[in-house]
């Protein structure tokens, strides 16, 4: 199913999504990946984050570092494959909001390699939610 340059592809992007997130963790584009529990009370957000939030990041962390490990598998257990899922989300979340992706989204044209990119993750989850459910 998946190629040699993709599983390459997905061998790197969490190292990229990683490396992005410790240069700049409060960036614009981490708002998809940890958005605020409380928008509307700076108090008692600023308490979930102390709370939460360094476990959110070990577990988004976990994930990444799951899909990369095993990212030239043949075959996965239940927990590699949730983690694939949940690492893709991530990446998807952070590639939308950097490209600026929102429903309304067209498809994109055949020189448009980042969008194109965002397809084929969300297309690759799509596949492996349902072998999640196939195995539930």
């Amino acid at each position: 199913m998946l190629g040699r340059e993709e599983r390459a592809l997905l061998k790197d992007l969490p190292a990229q999504l990683k490396e992005a997130l410790a240069a700049a963790p409060q960036s614009e584009a981490f708002r998809r990946l940890f958005p605020p529990a409380y928008a509307n009370d700076s108090e008692a957000e600023a308490g979930y984050r102390e709370l939460v939030g360094r476990e959110l990041e070990q577990t988004k962390s976990a994930a990444l570092e799951i899909l990369s490990r095993t990212a030239h598998a043949t075959e996965l257990s239940a927990e590699e494959l949730d983690a694939w899922v949940r690492a893709l989300n991530d990446i998807r979340l952070w590639l939308g909001t950097l490209l600026d992706i929102s429903e309304d989204e067209q498809d994109a044209g055949p020189d448009d390699a980042p969008h194109i990119l965002y397809h084929v993750l969300t297309g690759l989850q799509s596949l492996l939610i349902e072998a999640l459910f196939e195995d539930t």
